[in-house]
C-alpha cells in the first residue's frame, strides 16, 4: 500500500496524470512540513549550461505548472531565451518524486495581475526594488530600494511591475516515482500524445 491507501497496481493504473498530480500534492500538503509546493526548476544559458532553483509552484491544471519570477532575473532570461524548462518536485516524507518537462509559455496579464495581487504588500514593494538575479553593491541599497518604493506605494493598490510575470510549463513528459524497497522503484512516465497521454512503465 502507499501512504495514500493505493496499492500499487492502482498507482500504476492511473490512467491521467494531472489527476494523480493533484492527489500526490494533496498528500504531501498534509504531511511536508514546509512548502509542499516547493519544486527545483531546471533551465539552460544560452551556452547550454544547465541552471537550477528552487521556486515555488502557484498553480496547476490541464494548461499545466505555473510559477512566477521577475522575467529579467537569471531564470526568466534563460527560459525567455529557451522557452523549455523542467522541474523536480520531491516529498521526502512520502518518499516520492514527480518530473516534469516541456515548452514554456508566460501566463497571461490577467492571470499575473491577479496572482500579484494576491501576494502580501511586502512582496509587492519587493518586487520593484529587487533587481534579481544581478550584482548588489551593498545590502543598504536594497534597504534604501524598499523605502523608496514604500513612499511611492504608502496606500492603495501597487501595480505589478512590466517585468514580473509567470510562465507555464506545458508538460510534454510527467513521471512518477515512487519508492519501493530494495530500490526496486516503481517509476511510471506519461508523455503527451496529441490531446491524450500515453503512459509507460520504467525500470527503476
Amino acid at each position: 500500500m502507499t501512504e495514500t491507501g493505493l496499492t500499487t497496481d492502482d498507482f500504476a493504473a492511473r490512467a491521467e496524470p494531472i489527476a494523480l498530480f493533484s492527489d500526490w500534492l494533496a498528500d504531501a500538503a498534509k504531511s511536508e512540513p514546509n512548502d509542499p509546493n516547493a519544486v527545483a526548476l531546471a533551465t539552460v544559458d544560452e551556452d547550454g549550461l544547465p541552471d537550477v532553483r528552487m521556486v515555488l509552484l502557484k498553480g496547476h491544471d490541464q494548461r499545466g505548472f505555473v510559477f512566477y519570477t521577475n522575467f529579467e532575473s537569471a531564470k526568466g532570461t534563460e527560459i525567455l531565451g529557451s522557452m523549455k524548462a523542467a522541474m523536480c518536485f520531491h516529498w521526502k516524507s512520502l518518499r516520492r518524486q514527480v518530473r516534469v518537462r516541456g515548452p514554456v509559455e508566460r501566463v497571461s496579464d490577467g492571470e499575473a495581475d491577479a496572482y500579484f495581487a494576491s501576494r502580501p504588500r511586502g512582496s509587492r514593494i519587493g518586487a520593484w526594488a529587487s533587481k534579481q538575479s544581478r550584482p548588489l553593491e551593498s545590502k543598504l541599497a536594497l534597504e534604501k530600494a524598499v523605502a523608496e518604493y514604500t513612499l511611492k506605494y504608502p496606500i492603495g493598490d501597487i501595480p505589478r511591475p512590466p517585468y514580473w510575470s509567470g510562465f507555464r510549463i506545458l508538460p510534454s513528459q510527467i513521471e512518477f516515482w515512487h519508492d519501493r524497497p530494495f530500490r526496486l522503484h516503481e517509476r511510471i512516465v506519461f508523455t503527451r500524445e496529441g490531446d491524450g497521454w500515453g503512459k509507460t512503465r520504467l525500470y527503476p
